[in-house]
């Protein structure tokens, strides 16, 4: 009997099991039935969006809750962000031969001076969970990277993290060099990392500090509301 979980054979659940299954599988990192999972519903005649937000999306948001208030912890949700990945892989040359919508568009990197990037990594796949396209830069970012990254992809979002005190003011110069060059207001900045707070955030002109992953999802998508709301003609 110990036994009759591993006994779920995919292919005969009906859609609407197969994708709760995979909000299951996600939550337990299997990255090999996400996979299976993607595929059959692919061939079952699903659009690769409605793959991805309703089995995919909706399944790592329920795994952003729970790491969010402590249920789920860092090891738990790479995993649970490896298994999407897989999923991704799939979708993602089919999302772009369809032209599916995403939710934004996201530069993501260390600033310079920091190689440290186990919590950008965890931002980086939790956002691409939930819809961005994540354009990561790595560790060690100059002002420039930043900025040549932000133009070339036509970025909404600009994350920068930092796990060292005597990095943290480099985002300010990147920031600041927004402003000079008169591109601040073009897009969302996001901060983030261990030695950082709200307070600091706020002087230094970010529009928002995330102390986590689960909190730098929901922080985007309501930034993306509100400037997708802004957009919308009256």
């Amino acid at each position: 009997m110990a036994d009759e979980e591993d006994d779920i054979i995919l292919s005969e659940l009906d859609d609407e099991a197969l994708a709760l299954q995979m909000h299951d599988d996600l939550y337990d990192g299997l990255k090999e039935e996400i996979e299976e999972g993607v595929n059959i519903l692919l061939g079952r005649g699903w659009e690769p969006y409605e793959v991805l937000t309703k089995a995919l999306v909706a399944g790592m948001t329920i795994v952003g809750i729970d790491f969010r208030d402590g249920i789920l912890f860092v090891p738990e949700v790479l995993l649970a962000a490896n298994a999407m990945k897989g999923g991704m892989a799939i979708l993602k040359p089919l999302l772009a031969e369809t032209g599916a919508p995403s939710v934004g568009t996201m530069v993501i990197g260390t600033v310079k001076g920091d190689i440290h990037d186990i919590g950008k990594n965890l931002v980086a796949m939790m956002m691409e969970g939930a819809g961005f396209d994540i354009h990561d830069l790595g560790i060690n970012n100059s002002v420039d990277a930043y900025i040549d990254a932000l133009k070339e992809q036509n970025a909404d979002i600009l994350g920068m993290s930092a796990l060292l005190t005597t990095t943290m003011p480099y985002m300010k110069v990147v920031i600041d060099t927004l402003v000079e060059t008169g591109i601040r207001d073009n897009y969302i900045v996001m901060v983030g990392g261990a030695p950082l707070n709200e307070e600091f955030g706020n002087a230094i002109g970010a529009d928002a500090y995330c102390r986590d992953a689960a909190v730098a999802v929901e922080t985007a998508k309501e930034f993306m509301d509100r400037k997708h709301n802004q957009m919308a003609p009256l």
